[in-house]
């Protein structure tokens, strides 16, 4: 049995949705229609499952959620939109599941049974748009490693033009201490020597003010 909050606006549709969990033996805690009260419900009943709209009356599913990251509750959208923004906004805020509307009885409960148990469901065809975006932002973090304040900053200055001992001056520090941010940042960026990191600075517009 999961326990669940069912949080949408539309009272039919609510109740709907609260009859075909309990005739499948889940218990349903509370059905809630806008998202003050399901961040009240959710954080006090804490149900293994809480099944969220997304358009809700006084904020939206995804501000519910981004205020419920400290809740141990699975979050289920189940919502009218399809469009990969919503959808990645949903997941990137901590959705588990995301289904559509139009999805039928039996694809609800398995989604819920799956999402309890610590499964990402998601309706067909939107599972593959959500791993292909982490994809890309797997292989951006890649290409764009993150640099530290400081390597920046030397960066800058090694693409336009200084000597490491005019950055050493430039910026009260050791020689040595120059060499080693260089050298930190070509093994962040796998780059082999000062004009690889010239081009990558400007290709970047590292090398602007």
């Amino acid at each position: 049995m999961v326990t669940l909050v069912v949080v949408d606006d539309h009272p039919i549709w609510r109740d709907a949705i609260g009859r075909d969990l309990a005739e499948a033996g889940h218990r349903v805690l509370a059905g809630v229609g806008d998202g003050r009260r399901a961040l009240t419900a959710i954080r006090q009943l804490r149900p293994d499952v809480a099944i969220l709209d997304l358009q809700l009356p006084d904020r939206s599913g995804v501000d519910v959620l981004r205020e419920l990251d400290d809740c141990p509750t699975k979050i289920l959208v189940l919502s009218a939109s399809g469009e990969s923004e919503d959808v990645l906004e949903a997941v990137k805020a901590g959705a588990r599941g995301y289904l559509l509307k139009s999805a039928g009885t039996a694809e609800l409960l398995d989604a819920v049974e799956r999402v309890a148990a610590g499964d990402a469901v998601f309706t067909p065809g939107l599972a593959g748009m959500v791993l292909g975006e982490y994809r890309r932002l797997a292989n951006a973090d890649e290409k764009h490693p993150v640099l530290s304040e400081r390597e920046t900053e030397v960066l800058r200055l090694v693409a336009k033009g200084l000597s490491y001992k005019d950055i050493a001056a430039r910026l009260f520090l050791s020689h040595r201490t120059v060499q080693n941010h260089v050298q930190r940042t070509l093994n962040k960026l796998q780059l082999h020597n000062r004009a690889q990191l010239v081009r990558y600075a400007i290709e970047h517009g590292i090398d602007e003010d």
